[in-house]
């Protein structure tokens, strides 16, 4: 399973414009062939801050979205609300071989 965190920097004046854009797509990107959820969270404290936390079978099945048409008409809407550079990782999780004992 590969965890994908996006963070993601908006103009200010942009956030409502920008929730109503993330609620049109989330839906399709949860669809999209090998995602199993995602989530688009916004920072308490700095409003235009937005990361999206999204779980993924594979590299290949998030690549496959990352190379999508949907993911480049996405990505090329939303890039022109951003402030700053978005910053992403890739993660997986630490098997721990003690958590059934805890």
């Amino acid at each position: 399973m590969i965890i994908r965190i996006v963070k993601m920097t908006f103009h200010v004046d942009r956030i409502e414009e920008v929730k109503k854009f993330l609620s049109l797509v989330r839906d399709k990107i949860q669809n999209f062939p090998g995602c199993h959820y995602l989530d688009i969270l916004q920072d308490l404290d700095n409003r235009n801050v937005f990361f999206s936390y999204s779980l993924w079978d594979s590299d290949q099945d998030l690549y496959n979205y990352r190379n999508s048409d949907f993911f480049k008409q996405t990505w090329s809407t939303a890039k022109k609300w951003f402030s700053e550079k978005p910053l992403a990782w890739s993660l997986t999780k630490l098997d721990d071989s003690n958590e059934s004992t805890r």
